[in-house]
């Protein structure tokens, strides 16, 4: 006799993905899995044989603005323009256009006129604020990092801040802040080329105590035998090799991934 199926497992949730987004702003691209070439600018050389470099660019997904805009900053105050608009207007609070009557039609009666601004002018000289248009959920434990593209060429005129979000524990709009440095042109922003990387983080990896537990040694005196048979391995035996294939490192760590993803 076949067993009969657990009711319980019937009924079952599907696993939590490790990142959700949610989309509020429909003109907003959606998140994609972050390049491992870096939108291209990787030198062919580094995107063959600097393994390193690949697997930092490809960690995560890109987030791109919801709408394209300008930013102009002159020492003291902030303007703003919507990408068709031609009059530059003063920043304080502005919101996508045509996003409050869309989100006010789309929600419960209670939570209606309480949509999150688009951009904000902030106290510190040349410091915004800018909601993605994208809420973010992860899986129990994890974290999301928000930081600039990795290995990707920096904006003109604009400093990144980073930021680490309980976003298991905390719902809300998915902001970054930034800062104007240059007064003399605009900023401008496209919604076709990603501004932020977001990387979903173990909460284990911020662990205060054992951030806090490293060890310093006294450097060559301290290596033990497997230092120095690692060493070697690393950096002298390619070098003496009669024939050194490039790219070592590389190809050793595709294939010890490719091992660990067929297990």
């Amino acid at each position: 006799m076949s067993e009969i199926p657990d009711a319980q497992n019937k009924t079952a949730e599907k696993p939590v993905p490790r990142i959700l987004f949610h989309r509020i702003i429909p003109s907003a691209r959606l998140p994609q899995r972050a390049d491992k070439s870096a939108m291209g600018s990787l030198p062919t050389r580094a995107f063959r044989f600097c393994e390193p470099v690949v697997t930092a660019s490809g960690f995560g997904y890109y987030v791109f603005p919801p709408i394209a805009f300008g930013l102009w900053w002159d020492g003291s105050a902030i303007k703003w323009r919507p990408a068709g608009y031609e009059e530059w207007l003063h920043l304080t609070t502005a919101n996508v256009p045509g996003f409050p009557a869309y989100f006010d039609e789309h929600v419960p009666e209670e939570v209606r006129g309480w949509w999150p601004p688009f951009l904000g002018a902030l106290t510190e000289p040349g410091q915004v604020q800018m909601w993605t248009g994208l809420m973010v959920r992860t899986a129990p434990g994890w974290s999301t990092l928000v930081r600039p593209c990795a290995n990707v060429p920096r904006k003109a005129g604009l400093e990144m801040n980073e930021g680490i979000i309980e976003t298991d524990r905390w719902f809300g709009p998915l902001l970054t802040n930034f800062r104007l440095t240059r007064t003399d042109i605009p900023v401008e922003f496209t919604a076709d080329f990603p501004l932020l990387q977001v990387q979903a983080l173990p909460r284990i990896a911020l662990d205060e105590p054992a951030q806090n537990g490293f060890v310093v040694t006294e450097g060559l005196p301290a290596f033990q035998p497997e230092d120095w048979d690692d060493y070697y391995d690393t950096v002298i035996r390619p070098h003496v090799q009669e024939h050194r294939p490039r790219g070592q490192y590389a190809a050793a760590a595709r294939k010890r991934r490719k091992g660990e993803d067929a297990g």
